[in-house]
């Protein structure tokens, strides 16, 4: 398999020089292979949203080395990470960060329209992957006319809208109840297994983590931990 992502040595610290300088991730050295399935669990505190937003090239670290599919991060310009984040990064919120005037479909086609994808292609992709995530009778509605879990649905199938390399999901289940995020889990899976997807997990969950190839654990802006899950598979 080979690397989709590495991380070296990477330090975030935030309000640099001044006196009240704070350093959230102490020198991170982590590697994602293709196809993997990874979940970085810890507690509320740990960094696993800083951690997160540098994966998902959202902010830049402070000193170390990121690259992310062959590319050097560090040395990349704002619009060439504009590209990766919109081709190469597909991203499914806890809170969903759906379009609240715009229906179902039209949010799932987003992400391909500033790829500038034609509206035709645009249409029969959304269309698709609106089946995928079984809402087809729903591509219609609105994100307040759906449930918790009918949003995220959503939200992963715009996710998928640019056939990313990479998924990653920040506590995709901590707003749905037990049922829902099995149904949630299971479509990660099926991306994971039928279409090879690298998906990373950040959660505080441990029976999430625990569906995953390879458990990290963070603590305090550090990994203290890392578990191959052979159990799970």
């Amino acid at each position: 398999m080979s690397e989709i992502i590495r991380l070296e040595n990477i330090i975030k610290r935030f309000y640099i020089g001044q006196p009240n300088e704070l350093e959230i991730l102490h020198g991170i050295n982590l590697t994602v292979n293709e196809g993997e399935f990874v979940s970085i669990v810890g507690p509320s505190g740990s960094g696993k949203s800083t951690l997160m937003n540098l994966i998902g090239v959202l902010d830049r670290p402070t000193s170390g080395s990121y690259h992310l599919d062959g590319i050097d991060v560090d040395r990349a310009k704002d619009n060439e990470l504009s590209d990766i984040r919109n081709r190469k990064i597909g991203f499914v919120f806890q809170t969903y960060n759906l379009i609240a005037k715009t229906n179902a479909i039209k949010n799932v086609e987003l992400p391909m329209l500033y790829a500038g994808v034609s509206s035709r292609e645009r249409h029969r992709r959304a269309k698709e992957l609106m089946e995928m995530v079984e809402m087809s009778d729903r591509t219609k509605h609105l994100p307040e006319e759906l449930s918790g879990g009918q949003k995220q649905r959503v939200a992963i199938a715009r996710a998928m809208a640019n056939n990313p390399a990479i998924i990653l999901a920040d506590e995709p289940t901590g707003a749905l109840d037990s049922k829902t995020g099995r149904l949630v889990m299971d479509l990660f899976h099926k991306l994971n297994d039928e279409k090879g997807k690298t998906i990373i997990l950040i959660t505080h969950s441990q029976e999430l983590a625990d569906e995953t190839d390879r458990i990290v654990s963070l603590r305090d802006g550090n990994v203290v931990g890392e578990v191959i899950n052979k159990s799970f598979k």
